[in-house]
C-alpha cells in the first residue's frame, strides 16, 4: 500500500459512505455520555498532493439518517426541538483552509471551515490526521483521513433543554465530534 501522497497534480475524491463513519458524543443528565452516528454522509475532497494546505473538503450529512440507538430518542433529536430534519434535511461542512498538511502517513493537521446546522453557520476547526492511501482489490484508489473536534451546539440554534430537579439539565451543550473518512478517486 502506497502510504504518500506522490501525484502532481490536484486530485478529486469522493467520501465512501460505507467506510466512513461520523460520529457524535454528548452528555446525558450531566453524568453517562451518549454516542451517536450519521449514516447518510457524501462529499468531496479535493487533494493537492504537492501543496496539501491547499486541499479542501466540501461534505454533506443527512440529518434524517441520524441514530443513536434508541428509537425515541432518535425521532427527537429529527423533531424541531434539535435538528429539524423536515426543515433542515442536511448539515454541511465546507473548508476554508487547512492548516500544517503533510503529504505523508500519520501527518496531523487542521481543517477549518464553515458548518451549517439548521441554517446557522460556524466556523469551526477540526484537529485531523492523514491515515494513508492505497489500491483496493478493484483496481481503485484510496485515501483516509480521521478528524475530532467540539462544538457548543447553542451556537447552532440546538437549545432544547430540561433541568433536572438535582441542578444541572438533561443534555450537554459540548458536542463531540469524530470523523474516520474513507474517499475513492474519482
Amino acid at each position: 500500500m502506497t502510504t504518500t501522497l506522490q501525484d502532481t497534480a490536484v486530485s478529486t475524491w469522493s467520501i465512501d459512505a460505507t467506510h466512513s463513519t461520523i460520529e457524535f458524543a454528548v452528555k446525558h443528565m450531566m453524568l453517562t455520555t451518549v454516542r451517536g452516528r450519521v449514516a447518510g454522509v457524501r462529499g468531496t475532497l479535493v487533494i493537492d498532493a504537492q501543496n496539501p494546505g491547499a486541499s479542501s473538503a466540501e461534505v454533506e450529512l443527512d440529518t434524517a439518517s441520524i441514530e443513536t440507538g434508541a428509537e425515541q430518542r432518535d425521532a427527537h433529536l429529527k423533531s424541531a426541538d434539535f435538528f429539524d430534519a423536515e426543515q433542515f434535511p442536511t448539515i454541511t461542512f465546507r473548508s476554508r483552509r487547512i492548516e500544517g498538511a503533510r503529504a505523508e502517513e500519520g501527518a496531523s493537521f487542521r481543517v477549518v471551515g464553515d458548518l451549517t446546522v439548521r441554517g446557522t453557520t460556524r466556523e469551526v476547526a477540526l484537529d485531523a490526521t492523514y491515515e494513508g492511501r492505497g489500491r483496493d482489490p478493484w483496481g481503485g484508489e484510496r485515501v483516509s483521513f480521521s478528524a475530532e473536534g467540539k462544538i457548543d451546539r447553542r451556537d447552532f440554534g440546538l437549545t432544547w433543554n430540561a433541568a433536572l430537579e438535582t441542578g444541572g439539565v438533561l443534555v450537554g451543550n459540548d458536542v463531540k465530534i469524530r470523523l474516520d473518512v474513507q474517499a475513492v478517486r474519482a
